[in-house]
């Protein structure tokens, strides 16, 4: 008899400190922070990166990151007592499960931010390579290999803004199903 566990993803919505350059996210002070609060249940933690010094070029506007939407996958069934996985595409926001992974359903979009700074300057965006999952169990899954649907530099508009959409691929771990919530640091600085 083949286990049939389900595995979902969320993200959670408390906004991490600014970071320095190469700073230790620990250190960060967060008074110094200027991240705007979530705007929706399911918003993705987000970290900013903007060292107000205009990368050499004279002072420059700091960098600010609001998001938007959090990653959501829809109801995902491991096929069987193997692992699984499933890919949120960051344009369509459709849930994409892979060969041990079945789509039941629901809602399903993907990330979506907004980075305001100093006009038509561009900018760097790094989402991490791997960020660990955690249900209220004890179980974990990973979301890897991060996506944007940003060319490969991203340039603020004349107004100093920029809006873009992430997504990800969740694998579950060891094959253990759960409702599963994390956060992802993205860095903004300028390029």
């Amino acid at each position: 008899m083949a286990r049939f566990g389900l595995l979902a993803a969320a993200l959670l919505t408390a906004p991490l400190p600014a970071l320095a350059v190469g700073a230790d996210p620990l250190a960060a002070n967060p008074a110094d922070a200027s991240v705007a609060p979530a705007t929706q249940v399911d918003t993705a933690i987000v970290s900013l990166q903007g060292n107000g010094k205009g990368g050499g070029k004279g002072n420059a506007e700091p960098l600010t990151i609001t998001i938007d939407a959090g990653i959501q996958f829809s109801l995902l069934a491991l096929r069987g007592p193997v692992d699984g996985d499933a890919l949120v595409d960051p344009v369509t926001g459709e849930t994409k499960p892979g060969p041990n992974m079945v789509n039941l359903g629901g809602l399903s979009f993907q990330g979506k931010a907004v980075i305001t700074g100093e006009p038509l300057r561009p900018i760097r965006i790094q989402l991490p390579t791997q960020v660990v999952l955690h249900s209220t169990d004890g179980t974990q899954a990973r979301l890897t290999e991060f996506t944007t649907d940003l060319p490969g530099v991203a340039l603020l508009d004349a107004n100093g803004r920029l809006e873009f959409s992430f997504g990800a691929k969740i694998d579950s771990h060891n094959a253990v199903g759960g409702k599963f919530r994390g956060r992802i640091p993205i860095r903004v600085d300028y390029f």
